[in-house]
């Protein structure tokens, strides 16, 4: 019987402690800050178990993940042309700024730093280029808008991971402009490469002329009168092997490459 108020004493301590929950969990990918009675300690707590006064403190999570935002906006670029720009952005929480973060932007860094830099950031680049190197210079673009957040965010303790222009869209006149442009120029290669074709084929052919000319004068340079009588020997002699012994029967004309002296007709009379 006498353990029995001391039963009812340690469930009647355990029931307190259930409702007043003395106790805080910080999960990984978060930092904590402390309050009492609404006032932020300067201390961060990291992941774990840690040990608060019920109602009058409170452990609050402060993210500390890389966090990602997309957003768009329009700007105008240094020949003033419209440009409606879309970006992706990945960035975290400095663990040692949790309770600044948690303090000057009350834990909504997104909405209080990071859109506002963003589009002036990407406002302030734009202007400095034509619209026609916004897309020839891009990652150029890319890097200085990239350059410009980190001096912005870094003074919140906030950090660019990553940061990429998803689009760069311009007025409908402007695009026209651009796809004409690059008609002409595709045209203009096309002619370009026409035309030294036409070049190597010309170049090819007076080659071969050359050659040719070439040839035909060396080969007229070894015709020799010699050269023209052996070559009529040899056509008389194919003719004599070809021959079969009798004479044409038609007469007219001169009986080719036989040459019958008058003295051996008479002999065979």
């Amino acid at each position: 019987m006498r353990a029995l108020p001391k039963i009812a004493a340690a469930i009647g301590v355990l029931f307190l402690i259930l409702i007043l929950n003395p106790f805080a969990t910080i999960p990984a990918g978060y930092r904590g800050v402390l309050t009492t009675f609404g006032k932020p300690s300067d201390q961060v707590y990291s992941e774990g178990l840690h040990f608060v006064w019920p109602v009058a403190q409170h452990m609050h999570r402060v993210s500390v993940a890389i966090q990602k935002g997309e957003g768009d906006g329009d700007a105008a670029s240094k020949d003033l042309q419209t440009v409606h720009t879309k970006i992706a952005i990945n960035y975290h929480i400095r663990p040692d700024a949790a309770v600044s973060v948690y303090r000057d932007l009350g834990n909504e860094p997104g909405e209080r730093i990071i859109i506002p830099s963003v589009q002036e950031a990407v406002k302030a680049v734009t202007a400095r280029f034509t619209a026609e190197e916004l897309i020839s210079k891009r990652s150029q673009v890319r890097d200085e808008i990239v350059l410009a957040l980190k001096e912005r965010m870094a003074r919140h303790g906030l950090v660019v991971d990553e940061f990429s222009i998803v689009n760069f869209n311009f007025s409908k006149t402007f695009n026209e402009a651009i796809e004409a442009k690059t008609t002409a120029d595709q045209l203009k290669m096309k002619a370009e490469r026409d035309l030294q074709r036409i070049e190597v084929e010309a170049k090819q052919k007076v080659s071969r002329a050359r050659a040719e000319a070439e040839a035909l004068a060396l080969q007229r340079q070894q015709v020799t009168p010699e050269l023209l009588r052996l070559r009529e020997v040899e056509n008389q002699a194919k003719a004599i092997e070809k021959w079969d012994g009798r004479l044409p029967t038609t007469t007219g004309g001169v009986i080719p490459f036989l040459q019958i002296s008058n003295k051996a007709a008479e002999t065979n009379r």
